[in-house]
């Protein structure tokens, strides 16, 4: 992967950044129960911990596009670092459960802000032979975060304190803000646009109703059991986002224009790709439930199980590019995605007597197809773009990550719940995840069925200027 020095020292340290975030995430659901005996507080009290991150960044990812345009790429990125930073910081030093939920929704502003803006800088001018390297760069954030985030929450929680979740943030963006105020070049403000206020407020309150429903029904799924009040608001979500989709379509100046949808491979590889992460994102939330629910193993070891899983996905990133230009896109994402379907449903048949060679054998294989899938996904949707559309294309980008990320839980906690309902059992059985893996299973399934539609030279232009310059 031989990137040009100065993309790949930005693509690095906007990586870096991307990791800070996606752990953030990732470490804070086995850390609540250690935040709530500090505060004096349930754990239940505390799911708006994750909530209130969730809601601000998703009512701010409609507007990053435009501010980046209006102020400029660099200044809002290094803008949202900041905040982030000193959010965290704040968040380690709070001293109620209020004060901790105010100083995340600053934090969700901030990592808002971030998501979007930083994939644009990061391709921003680059040459097609280094989409396919940069993409993978920045894929890793995604793929390792939730793999590592519950065991180092474990770990931080039992023999430190739940303070350093946060505080970890604090030399992480101090560094990153350095790195790239002397790496990325400035960036004029461009020629500002009329706000779209309407698209604005349709988008931004139909993520927060959306995600705010799907984060209701994965933390609270007892209480929820008969209710329709989380399903009422992913409903009323789900109608505002479609009439923002019809607004936007229509609207002279979108805030977040749908023209990269004009491309087929950038429809396909988000569609199938929100697919395919719901249920990339589900697993590394069922599998450490499973080894300790149904393994009976403590949550420092659960964690410590995932190292395979973390191995297979840093190793495929030295065969990734190699692959896709052997193979192209359209065979790599169908045998990837059916590899990933098959691997993920397999686990529907682990249990605590299932030989160790096995379990670790199963472990690689999802790692490995999940990594593939993922760098062929993100690389795929901007391979056949121009450069004006990129901001587009990581804003909504960045929201299908937020979505397919909050329903990777919501899908893996409500079968669970459901399966153990249906079978009488307050707490969740072997029988019960099994039952979790084969609906995660299925959306994976119905992403290779959208890989289908894609043309077979889709992507084909990214590839072939990579083998010129090899």
């Amino acid at each position: 992967m031989s990137l040009a020095p100065q993309s790949r020292r930005v693509t690095l340290a906007i990586a870096a950044v991307m990791f800070m975030l996606v752990l953030d995430g990732s470490i804070l659901n086995t850390s609540l129960p250690a935040i709530a005996a500090s505060q004096g507080v349930p754990a239940l009290a505390l799911s708006a911990v994750v909530t209130a991150y969730l809601l601000a960044a998703s009512a701010v990812l409609p507007l990053s596009a435009w501010l980046g345009e209006r102020y400029g790429m660099r200044r809002m990125f290094l803008t949202g670092v900041g905040v982030f930073t000193l959010a965290s910081l704040l968040c380690g030093l709070a001293q109620t459960p209020g004060q901790l939920v105010l100083m995340r929704v600053v934090q969700g502003i901030g990592g808002g802000l971030l998501l979007p803006i930083g994939r644009t800088i990061a391709l921003r001018g680059a040459r097609k032979e280094d989409i396919v390297g940069i993409q993978a760069l920045l894929v890793w954030p995604a793929l390792f975060g939730p793999v590592l985030g519950p065991p180092l929450g474990g770990l931080l929680s039992t023999y430190a304190s739940w303070r350093w979740n946060f505080l970890l943030n604090v030399p992480v963006g101090l560094m990153a803000m350095t790195l790239l105020a002397r790496w990325v070049p400035r960036d004029d403000a461009g020629t500002p646009r009329p706000l779209d206020v309407p698209g604005l407020l349709g988008a931004a309150g139909g993520l927060t109703l959306f995600i705010g429903g799907v984060e209701w029904v994965s933390h609270d799924m007892g209480a929820a059991q008969g209710r329709l009040q989380p399903f009422m608001c992913v409903a009323a979500g789900l109608a505002l986002l479609a009439w923002t989709v019809r607004h936007l379509g229509r609207a002279k100046h979108p805030v977040v224009s749908l023209s990269p949808f004009q491309h087929a491979s950038f429809a396909v590889a988000t569609t199938g790709g929100t697919l395919a992460s719901t249920a990339i994102q589900s697993t590394p939330f069922l599998l450490p439930l499973l080894f300790q629910l149904g393994m009976g193993r403590d949550a420092v070891s659960a964690g410590a199980m995932l190292l395979p899983y973390f191995a297979a996905n840093l190793g495929m990133k030295t065969v990734t590019t190699p692959i896709l230009q052997r193979f192209g896109f359209r065979p790599v994402l169908l045998g990837a995605g059916l590899i990933s379907a098959v691997s993920i449903a397999a686990f529907a048949w682990v249990d605590a007597q299932t030989p160790w060679v096995l379990l670790i054998a199963l472990l690689i294989v999802s790692g490995a197809s999940r990594s593939m899938s993922m760098t062929a996904i993100n690389t795929l949707a901007v391979a056949e773009l121009p450069q004006h559309q990129l901001g587009a294309s990581s804003t909504l980008a960045a929201i299908s990550s937020q979505v397919a990320g909050a329903m990777g839980v919501a899908v893996g906690a409500l079968v669970l719940a459901v399966s153990a309902h249906l079978q009488g059992r307050e707490h969740p059985a072997v029988a019960d995840f099994s039952a979790a893996f084969l609906v995660v299973a299925v959306f994976n399934a119905l992403a290779v069925l959208q890989f289908r539609r894609l043309h077979r030279d889709a992507g084909a232009g990214v590839l072939q200027a990579r083998a010129k310059r090899s």
